[in-house]
């Protein structure tokens, strides 16, 4: 696996509620793969995983997406986050991939998908996103 910003920092409590994993990065490229454990836990009345999850899964793809581009100088806060949700999502491995977009001073913009174990499109994201600088968040 690839080393990242992201290996030298503790795994957030919500990463770990998610089943959060490192697939893959580009770093110089904003490019980020996760995986995430769709649980049992996470369905609605349906069967299905529900809305907040899956947001919350691209949400924990797009962030770490600009902290590994940016070598762990810059944290994230969501501004907004638009979803689009194209299927349903049942239990089980989901996938994860952002992409950021443009980074700026403050402000970044990163767009981010996630797809099922068998390649479906579950859902799609952009989000602009707050820059903090990590030595300035951990104080």
């Amino acid at each position: 696996m690839i080393a990242t910003a992201l290996d030298h920092i503790p795994m957030p409590p919500v990463a770990k509620l998610l089943g959060w994993r490192l697939v893959d990065a580009r770093p110089q490229e904003g490019w980020i793969k996760m995986a995430f454990d769709g649980k049992q836990e996470f369905c609605n009345p349906a069967g299905f995983v529900q809305g907040g999850m899956l947001s919350a899964m691209l949400d924990d793809t797009m962030g770490p997406a600009v902290f590994v581009m940016t070598e762990g100088r810059l944290f994230t806060t969501t501004i907004t986050m638009t979803v689009n949700f194209l299927a349903p999502a049942k239990p089980g491995p989901i996938t994860g991939e952002a992409t950021v977009k443009q980074l700026g001073k403050t402000i970044a913009f990163v767009e981010g998908r996630l797809t099922s174990a068998d390649g479906t499109l579950l859902a799609t994201a952009s989000s602009s996103i707050r820059l903090v600088e990590a030595a300035r968040a951990l104080r």
